[in-house]
């Protein structure tokens, strides 16, 4: 009796066993880390001037409250003005979208493999702003191509200055933004208020950028300009020669991320540049208050 009895509670904690094992594969809780869905945005920043270092992680911590994604900003050290390192780049190799605010910066070759082997895998890129001019090798120096990274990586003209005679309307002129109406229909547009002001001053871009192939979405017109001005593309889609889909946005002044629509557009090209649908319920205003020109 003993026998049969032990062989019957044996064969019912079997049973139970894999019964249980069959209710967790259904609900497929066993196999599922609780981050594996989540796409994970890393935010690279190090800029002089408009404290990315400060407005880009109100974005990161939106997109984690709201939007279901993991996100990591790196910073330049010691400070903003650090422009020989960004620590902890390596991380770019487990990134599904990378998000640059970059000024000028001279990282060690070691620091650039990491952006340059992200770039090679053909996965997606967006820029704010100074990232057209991100880095400033000097002459002869064997990274100097990189001075180039908005051009190859962004679709923007290639630096300051140059050929390009990349430059903007002055400090003192702000920028009325429009919807191109021939991209009234992109996604990224959705819920984006048909125009909109802001503090950046326009950068001129044209006649040769954004490259070929690039969709333009938003115009910017100066107001108060120093020097006459044209109307001037401030954001675009585009592919780089990798196929990695590219968001770039010449707007960026902190004040730029207090206007609600600016915000949008940005949380919305985060979706798209990830392959994701973009939201159609906009989760609100986010309030970001972040000065200009880091004032001590």
């Amino acid at each position: 009796m003993n026998t049969q009895r032990r062989l019957f509670l044996q064969q019912t904690a079997g049973l139970l066993g894999l019964a249980g094992l069959l209710s967790l594969t259904k609900n497929k809780t066993f196999a599922t880390s609780p981050t594996a869905a989540k796409p994970y945005v890393v935010f690279v920043t190090g800029d002089h001037e408009y404290s990315g270092e400060l407005t880009l992680p109100f974005i990161a911590a939106e997109l984690e409250k709201n939007y279901g994604m993991r996100t990591k900003v790196l910073k330049s050290v010691p400070d903003y003005n650090g422009e020989k390192d960004i620590p902890g780049l390596e991380v770019l190799r487990e990134a599904d979208l990378a998000v640059f605010f970059l000024r000028w910066r001279q990282l060690p070759q070691e620091q650039l493999n990491y952006i340059e082997e992200y770039l090679k895998s053909g996965k997606p890129v967006m820029g704010f702003r100074t990232t057209t001019h991100a880095f400033n090798y000097p002459d002869g120096d064997p990274r100097q191509k990189w001075n180039a990274f908005g051009e190859f990586a962004l679709g923007s003209p290639p630096g300051w200055g140059g050929a390009a005679k990349h430059t903007h309307y002055g400090h003192k002129s702000t920028t009325d933004v429009t919807i191109i109406p021939e991209a009234a229909k992109n996604p990224i547009l959705t819920g984006v208020a048909p125009s909109f002001h802001v503090a950046s001053w326009l950068y001129r871009v044209l006649p040769d950028y954004p490259a070929k192939g690039a969709v333009p979405l938003l115009m910017g017109k100066s107001v108060n300009p120093d020097k006459e001005a044209i109307d001037n593309p401030v954001a675009w889609t585009w592919q780089n020669q990798w196929g990695g889909k590219t968001f770039m946005t010449t707007l960026g002044h902190p004040e730029d991320f207090q206007v609600e629509a600016f915000q949008r557009l940005v949380i919305n090209a985060i979706h798209w540049e990830l392959g994701k649908p973009v939201p159609k319920k906009w989760k609100g205003k986010i309030a970001i208050n972040v000065p200009y020109g880091h004032p001590k």
